[in-house]
């Protein structure tokens, strides 16, 4: 059963901008995230657009904003294949649970100077 869904748009250019200030760079991303996002090279701020997005998407399925929770515990990472999804923790973890969810999945798409991201919560 679908327990809630999201979306979220993040502009590519404000995001190159974002990360160029290793303060919001270090409280947005995990070091994992930070570390892959490095590791894209000139497709960074691509990269940093499309998980900030995911983490916006995820508190849209639950119907919040960052409140509270914040973005910490919103991990993304990516699977053998490339994949994106979720590795929750903390209140961001409690969270899913209260919202009767088991799972978070997550889509990625970029366009021009657009990232974007969905999300669907799904529990039993």
């Amino acid at each position: 059963m679908i327990r809630g869904v999201g979306v979220d748009l993040c502009g590519i250019r404000r995001m190159e901008e974002a990360i160029s200030h290793p303060r919001f760079f270090a409280r947005v991303f995990s070091e994992s995230e930070r570390a892959y996002i490095n590791g894209k090279g000139a497709m960074a701020a691509q990269t940093a657009a499309g998980l900030f997005a995911a983490k916006e998407a995820f508190l849209k399925a639950l119907g919040t904003g960052i409140d509270s929770l914040g973005l910490s515990g919103i991990g993304i990472v990516h699977d053998e294949k490339g994949a994106p999804g979720y590795a929750l923790t903390g209140p961001a973890l409690e969270r899913l649970r209260a919202a009767g969810a088991q799972r978070a999945f997550l889509s990625v798409s970029h366009e021009g100077d657009t990232a974007a991201a969905f999300c669907v919560l799904e529990g039993d």
